[in-house]
């Protein structure tokens, strides 16, 4: 049987956090046929998987915004050029032929790109597991929240002491039955005005607590219980009908340390016009190093348009780099 022929795309992005949803935006500006890759099953990177619930406030123009809006403001933004989504589906492979990069995706798919952009952020998340109860991944157990009005009516035991299992307690104070939030160590990573509010609000503390079973009807998926241990080795049983389990993500570059990039330890050097040293591939936002860098979205928002204007030029010599702005034609 004969493969399948490829996608084929002027611009391929290899990462839909902010900065990829942005770099979507302004290859359509710039009038480029766009395909988003992620690994993850939604759009949003690090924002819509860690902390969606939690107030953006370091974007210009924006006193304040809570995650999960503003990425639907980008994809929304993205959305008037319509770039096409392959979401859940890693890029693994890269292979050059005339003037297209192919990218073999996870599932086969192999897109055929006159321009890959990557902005992949930190790499590839994988998250931190629970040490007991994998058994109930899918039904009584996850590791972030998509949307927390499946845990309305809930007991909901959160699991963790960073910034995500802060804001998911806070979160899910007025849509669960109760919250439960547990830490193993006394003192929280997360920030000091997040735990206040958790400690101010109805949330159950366990510090110096650790989470050792998970109970119920495993064949039909219903989580009942769940066994805490502390420190001193005394146990208590809370009821729970779910445990999010937020306790961060492992990063890695995964396969694209196989492509030939000139990296710098767990990032891609870039030039000035964010091209990589492979021929067609750019790089934006917090995967790239240069002297100098500073990993913030707006800082990413501002190399996306720089690599996507260079694509433009490469791709058509009679275009000018600086194509204007947006309020030109209106």
């Amino acid at each position: 049987m004969d493969a399948p022929s490829p996608m084929t795309t002027d611009v391929l992005i290899v990462g839909a956090g902010p900065t990829g949803l942005y770099g979507a935006y302004y290859a359509g500006f710039r009038g480029l046929s766009t395909v988003v890759v992620d690994v993850l099953p939604q759009p949003g990177g690090q924002v819509s998987a860690l902390y969606p619930e939690k107030e953006i406030r370091d974007v210009a123009g924006i006193p304040s915004i809570r995650g999960r809006d503003f990425v639907a403001g980008l994809v929304e933004q993205a959305g008037a050029y319509a770039p096409t989504y392959r979401l859940g589906r890693q890029a693994v492979a890269l292979t050059h032929e005339d003037d297209h990069a192919l990218v073999t995706l996870d599932d086969g798919t192999v897109i055929a790109a006159r321009a890959v952009v990557l902005t992949a952020g930190i790499g590839t998340p994988t998250p931190r597991p629970l040490p007991c109860g994998e058994e109930w991944l899918g039904t009584g157990l996850s590791y972030f929240v998509l949307d927390p009005s499946a845990h309305a009516d809930q007991d909901v035991v959160v699991v963790g002491g960073g910034d995500s299992a802060l804001d998911w307690a806070v979160a899910l104070e007025d849509v669960a039955r109760s919250v439960t939030l547990v830490h193993r160590r006394a003192a929280f990573r997360g920030h000091a005005a997040t735990l206040q509010q958790v400690q101010a609000g109805p949330a159950t503390l366990h510090t110096d607590t650790e989470v050792v079973a998970l109970d119920g009807d495993l064949a039909s998926g219903r989580l009942e219980k769940v066994t805490l241990r502390a420190k001193d080795g005394s146990e208590v049983v809370v009821p729970a009908d779910h445990v999010i389990a937020a306790l961060g993500f492992i990063s890695d570059l995964g396969p694209l340390r196989e492509w030939g990039l000139e990296l710098n330890a767990r990032s891609v050097v870039v030039d000035r016009s964010q091209r990589t040293n492979l021929p067609r591939v750019f790089a934006a936002g917090d995967l790239t190093d240069y002297p100098g860098k500073v990993k913030l979205m707006s800082v990413g928002f501002g190399e996306v348009a720089t690599a996507v204007n260079h694509v433009a030029v490469d791709l058509d010599p009679t275009l000018t780099l600086f194509p204007g702005h947006s309020t030109d034609g209106h």
